[in-house]
């Protein structure tokens, strides 16, 4: 099985993006992690914030793996500890697909976006910087890889 996080957003700051770099880097030989960016719809005065989040969704949508299986990453989504994330990882890598996580932009994912995923996951009642949700993401995918393997990496 393969991954890919889809997210809305450009540019992290460095110190995200060797994070990211670091956990996708552990999980090549197990997940391999593709992360695709996706532009931020155009916001501002005078323009509708409707159309940015339908933007972001369609580009989105356009950037889904055939047959993925999707989660979108959402605050009302159920949430997982790490032991449960590492059976959702067992459970999704018994369906044989690859596996499609996507991080909305500044104000959520679009309605069709929503309707798309398969599940929704929540990272808890927290609002984080969607650029740290990335590095959330990652690193709770290698935990939970390593919980699956037996690895000491993680110790409740």
């Amino acid at each position: 099985m393969k991954a890919r996080l889809i997210s809305v957003g450009e540019r992290m700051p460095a110190w995200v993006a060797d994070g990211v770099a670091e956990y996708r880097k552990r999980l090549s030989r197990d997940l391999p992690l593709e992360l695709v960016e996706i532009e931020l719809g155009n916001r501002g005065k005078g323009r509708d914030p409707a159309r940015a989040i339908a933007d972001e969704g369609a580009a989105v949508l356009a950037a889904l793996p055939k047959d993925a299986h999707v989660v979108a990453l959402d605050g009302r989504g159920k949430t997982w500890t790490s032991e449960q994330l590492a059976q959702q990882l067992d459970a999704w890598r018994m369906h044989g697909r690859d596996l499609a996580l996507l991080i909305g932009g500044p104000d959520g994912h679009a309605s069709d976006v929503l309707a798309r995923a398969h599940q929704t996951w929540s990272l808890g009642p927290l609002t984080l910087p969607h650029m740290l949700v990335r590095l959330v993401v990652v690193e709770q995918l290698y935990r939970a890889v390593s919980i699956n393997a037996g690895h000491p990496y993680h110790r409740p």
